[in-house]
């Protein structure tokens, strides 16, 4: 098992919101699914976005804020990309920690992490634990990142309750997810995408069902404005979201 940082044990594991077409009515559910596609989970992200995903999670964490020698959560971690890119903004002077409730995904982090030699990199620390019940005191972090995590988790009212209370005033979090657009024609197109290139491509690695998944938690996500209406209301000072990625990604910006 991954390593946990500041001196926390293992916390209990998220819940996640059911879909439809899968039927995933628990969270361990949710969990499984994200250990079965973990050992393949960059190498489609690279094949399915042709790399753009890389773009916009360094827009992502730059907006963020995070600067050297700070304290910064990555939230819903995966694998850990978000989470060295932040730890390269912060330096060897800062912390970074991965959260995730997926122990294979860790695993996967962790081993990356020994594969590099940054010195900046020494200072990530791994947990599993839960997005809903952040297991850190109020106002500990000046920067906080959330990568495709925010759509699944079945509360999000108290997920982003919770990011605000760790974050220090006046710090952002920056929130990277699939864009649930109010134009018709822009979901058409995203809608087609997942259903003839990213489903079909996910069965080649034996991830049909797996993936099948992706179009209705986009359909029961949030548009941007009510994203940030989200945010202000759980203590936010201010929020603003971004198409990005042509209208199919979106990123939303909250300074509490």
């Amino acid at each position: 098992m991954a390593s946990l940082p500041f001196g926390f044990s293992s916390l209990p594991r998220s819940s996640f919101r059911p879909t439809r077409n899968l039927k995933i009515r628990f969270s361990a559910d949710r969990q499984a699914l994200f250990n079965r596609i973990a050992p393949v989970y960059d190498n489609l992200n690279d094949l399915l976005s042709l790399g753009q995903h890389r773009i916009w999670k360094r827009m992502a964490v730059s907006w963020s804020g995070a600067k050297e020698g700070d304290d910064v959560l990555d939230i819903c971690c995966g694998s850990g990309d978000l989470t060295f890119l932040l730890s390269e903004r912060v330096g060897p002077h800062g912390k970074a920690a991965g959260l995730d409730f997926s122990n294979e995904q860790l695993l996967i982090a962790s081993t990356r992490q020994k594969l590099r030699s940054k010195a900046c990199y020494k200072n990530i620390k791994w947990m599993e634990g839960n997005a809903l019940d952040l297991p850190f005191p109020d106002s500990s972090f000046d920067a906080v990142t959330i990568g495709y995590g925010l759509r699944n988790v079945v509360d999000r009212h108290r997920a982003m309750a919770e990011i605000c209370r760790v974050l220090k005033p006046g710090s952002t979090v920056s929130v990277l997810d699939f864009n649930k657009s109010i134009n018709h024609l822009s979901t058409t197109i995203q809608e087609s995408m997942i259903d003839n290139i990213v489903v079909p491509v996910a069965s080649g690695y034996g991830l049909e069902n797996e993936y099948k998944y992706l179009k209705s938690s986009i359909k029961d996500f949030l548009t941007g404005n009510e994203l940030e209406k989200l945010a202000l209301e759980v203590g936010f000072s201010t929020a603003k979201h971004f198409e990005i990625g042509f209208g199919f990604m979106g990123n939303l910006l909250a300074t509490r």
